[in-house]
């Protein structure tokens, strides 16, 4: 995140305010989540991943989604 400029506090704000749009409940160790929020105008594609046991959110990567990959609304991969 840092070497992409997105800050402790744009992160926080995604992970507790933005829409997960993709769950992946067979990921090991742990379930993950997409999950797409907004820094201002700009998105935020952050994969999260919950310990329950230790009540602890992961952060796995966080990341601008590239607008030739993602659709418009930065939700689904474009089809190639």
């Amino acid at each position: 995140m840092f070497e992409r400029q997105i800050s402790k506090p744009e992160v926080e704000d995604v992970i507790n305010t933005g829409e997960e749009i993709t769950g992946y409940p067979d990921d090991r160790p742990l379930p993950s989540s997409l999950i797409l929020g907004f820094a201002g105008k700009r998105p935020i594609h952050i994969v999260v991943a919950y310990d329950e046991n230790e009540n602890k959110c992961i952060l796995i990567t966080v990341y601008e989604p590239d607008p030739e990959i993602w659709d418009a609304d930065f939700k689904k991969r474009r089809k190639p």
